[in-house]
């Protein structure tokens, strides 16, 4: 088996989420899941260390400027990246990286690990299943759907820029076609 970076991107709303969740259940003794320290507030059901790693602004930009981020973006006023350390150390003990990141995020993980990364577009099926998923999530004001919508459509102009793209339209479909991507990619043995 080969270890790797599995990166999954899509916008706000396409599934990728679940999809990541189901995907680390099934492949538990191959992937592990990267946690991004963010410097924006955790949401009423995020726990620290599980969800995100949640710092400071200083804290942040400190670890920025010690260069321990592998990838970093602001986004919507908040700081996302992913720790350096962590993706070698995985790597390290022949797992593979499972990492949920947006594009310009995938964009420079392919630059620093080229050669080791499965980069992976999760589309929607449709603006408007997008528009529906997000107001029925009931997590977000009207403000930013609407963001979250125009961040769709500057994403979806992406699509070329990753390997393999799956569109989710019904669950079951999408995940089989990722776990197919994931079973011949990281060459695991199946029964």
């Amino acid at each position: 088996m080969n270890s790797k970076l599995i990166i999954i991107s899509a916008p706000s709303g396409a599934g990728k989420t679940t999809l990541c969740d189901t995907l680390l259940k099934e492949f538990q003794d191959t992937l592990v899941l990267s946690i991004s320290y963010t410097t924006r507030k955790p949401r009423s059901n995020e726990i620290n260390g599980v969800d995100y790693n949640f710092i400071s602004k200083d804290a942040f930009e400190s670890k920025l400027k010690d260069g321990e981020f592998a990838e970093w973006a602001e986004v919507h006023g908040n700081y996302y990246g992913t720790s350096k350390h962590t993706i070698n150390e995985t790597l390290k003990r022949g797992k593979s990286v499972l990492l949920d990141i947006d594009v310009q995020g995938a964009k420079s993980l392919t630059d620093e690990f080229k050669g080791r990364c499965i980069t992976i577009f999760i589309i929607p099926p449709d603006m408007e299943t997008l528009e529906e998923r997000l107001r029925t999530r009931g997590t977000d004001e009207e403000s930013v759907i609407k963001k979250r919508i125009k961040n769709a459509e500057r994403e979806l102009e992406r699509i070329n820029e990753f390997q393999h793209k799956i569109v989710n339209d019904r669950f079951d479909h999408a995940y089989g076609e990722l776990k197919k991507i994931l079973v011949k990619e990281l060459e695991i043995k199946t029964k």
